[in-house]
């Protein structure tokens, strides 16, 4: 593994492992949803990829906590699925989030991002609390661009795909 693959987190398509096609890599990727996580996978047409994961900002049961995170910049992978090379391609882009009365409006940032990102944010608020139950920890929290990144690599990879994070050039 050369320098600019362990930075942009590439990972070859493993050997021993039958390449799946391109819909049941989809699938599988898309089976990583779930009520619990931080994130989702959605269809990206719309952004001229094959799939996003993005954090579930704008959802309803996760801004509260991204609010309290005082989280100002998200971030989304785009993904293309390359059944030629038998890799998914895929490119960060980050995100400014302005809270407004605790709602999310996201804006791509004035000084927009696009390549390979690392990130953690964390944090824990005591205080007391509502239920008159004394005081203690309120939440705790830790986001980190790996929770979404390290599992669809893993699924490429359980898949017999490649994983190419890209910086420069076309997704």
């Amino acid at each position: 593994m050369g320098l600019f693959d362990w930075i942009t987190g590439s990972k070859s398509a493993p050997s021993g492992v039958t390449r799946q096609p391109a819909s049941t890599l989809r699938q599988a990727l898309l089976a990583l949803n779930r009520d619990t996580a931080p994130f989702v996978i959605r269809d990206g047409a719309p952004e001229g990829a094959d799939l996003v994961a993005e954090w579930k900002i704008v959802d309803a049961r996760w801004y509260e906590i991204f609010a309290k995170a005082s989280l100002t910049k998200v971030f989304k992978v785009l993904m293309k699925l390359d059944e030629q090379k038998g890799e998914v391609r895929s490119v960060d882009q980050e995100w400014t989030v302005e809270w407004r009365a605790g709602v999310p409006s996201l804006s791509l940032s004035a000084e927009a991002f696009r390549g390979q990102k690392t990130e953690i944010s964390f944090g824990t608020a005591y205080a007391f609390r509502e239920d008159l139950s004394g005081f203690g920890k309120v939440y705790k929290y830790r986001f980190k661009t790996s929770e979404i990144k390290d599992p669809l690599a893993e699924v490429a990879q359980q898949n017999g795909w490649g994983w190419k994070g890209v910086a420069f050039g076309r997704l």
